[in-house]
Formats: structure tokens, sequence, C-alpha cells
């Protein structure tokens, strides 16, 4: 039996914070670095890497 969770939450969480990402980038570029924890911890729990 696999014991792992799923993962599908971690995506949507990943798309989101990459479009806020990319809104930070155009608009307020001195603040798009806020963003970069969230998507790059939302990306690893996605690929099931932490």
């Amino acid at each position: 039996m696999d014991n792992t969770q799923p993962v599908g939450k971690y995506w949507i969480a990943f798309v989101i914070s990459a479009i806020v990402q990319i809104v930070f980038l155009i608009w307020f570029r001195q603040y798009f670095w806020l963003i970069l924890p969230w998507w790059l911890t939302f990306f690893c729990k996605a690929m099931r890497l932490i």
C-alpha cells in the first residue's frame, strides 16, 4: 500500500503562487522576492522533494 500524500493541492498552490509572482514581477518589482519562498516550497512539495 502506497502511503504518500496526494499532491494536487500543492500543484494548485504552486500555480497560484507562480501567477502572483508574475504579477509582482510586472507591477511590484521591488517586492517580487517575497513570493519566492512560497513558490519554491510549493514546487518542492508538489514534486515530493520535501
